[in-house]
């Protein structure tokens, strides 16, 4: 497993360094001076020029380029002129709040999948089917603007069961119960087309494996039906779910800047928001490249683990 890790690393190391040339190339062919934008329009030239060379804007392309990938490796990310502070402060505060609305969405959308999956694979029941149908073709489809404010509406204002915005006021470590609350709707929204996405292709792949020769054994030896869809036939669709659900994380990571910004959740999408409406440039260019980081980092764990399940592809080589 270490030696297929080493194999995959390089190919992981060369993805971040392209997108950190993009980004940063991006970032400076917005038309406008961003100095002047940064200090605003009363500013005077000598606070222009004072934020010009803070940023090291009066250097070379390339000096700017190598300036800001070592900030980035020695974790000195710059200082937001717009938004106030310190980048690395602004991330870690919201870091911990992304995390959590990211990780419980992403359990509510497995949960989902693995339990409405291979229902709807095994079932005979017309009904059944076209419910799950339903709710596949509802959750992938309806834009997360939608489902928010559609749930907020319910919830929130007519239900009045769950908070419709913002975290809990004593922190959201503080108290268990008060967090699940807050997080039910953004967890919710972020997660239902991802489990939509999942329910969708574990379902499928079920039903490829239960008509594979080795389903037909196992039936004909007796075993029940339940059985051999979670004990047999999920075990041989497990690889592709994973590499689906690798995939959709980069849907989270999306979606977060808009379900963040609908729930007022202070994490790091709604600070992405702020960022490019202040047109905050420094901040962007940071979110950016830790959101392409983690990405790429991801990727890299659910080849690990799809290596894991598939010996030919931790053995082979190939993916």
């Amino acid at each position: 497993m270490t030696r297929y890790l080493l194999r995959r690393a390089p190919s992981a190391l060369i993805v971040l360094w392209l997108a950190s040339v993009l980004i940063f190339l991006v970032i400076r062919a917005i038309p406008g001076d961003a100095a002047s934008v940064l200090a605003g329009a009363d500013a005077s030239p000598e606070v222009v020029a004072g934020i010009r060379a803070d940023l090291g804007l009066d250097r070379p392309v390339v000096e700017q380029y190598l300036h800001w990938v070592g900030g980035l490796l020695t974790g000195d990310l710059g200082r937001s002129y717009l938004i106030g502070g310190d980048i690395a402060s602004l991330v870690a505060d919201g870091l911990g709040n992304t995390v959590a609305l990211t990780l419980a969405a992403l359990v509510f959308a497995v949960v989902v999948a693995l339990v409405l999956g291979p229902l709807w694979a095994s079932t005979r029941r017309a009904w059944v089917d076209r419910v799950l149908t339903g709710f596949h073709t509802a959750s992938v489809a309806l834009p997360t603007f939608v489902t928010g404010v559609l749930l907020i509406i319910v919830f929130g204002v007519l239900l009045r069961v769950l908070p419709t915005g913002g975290v809990p006021p004593d922190g959201l470590f503080a108290r268990l119960d008060f967090t699940l609350q807050y997080l039910a709707l953004p967890a919710l929204c972020l997660g239902l087309p991802v489990a939509g996405v999942l329910t969708g292709f574990l379902a499928e792949t079920l039903r490829s494996e239960l008509r594979q020769d080795y389903v037909t054994t196992v039936r004909a030896a007796g075993v029940r039906p339940r059985e051999v869809v979670v004990r047999h036939a999920l075990r041989g669709a497990l690889p592709v779910a994973v590499t689906t659900l690798g995939l959709q994380t980069g849907a989270l990571l999306g979606g977060a800047v808009l379900v963040e910004s609908i729930f007022a959740w202070p994490g790091l999408g709604l600070l992405v928001e702020q960022g490019i409406t202040r047109r905050d440039y420094p901040v962007v260019q940071v979110l950016l490249i830790l959101s392409v980081a983690v990405f790429v980092l991801v990727q890299l764990l659910t080849d690990v683990v799809h290596a894991y399940l598939d010996p030919r592809i931790r053995l082979g080589g190939t993916s």
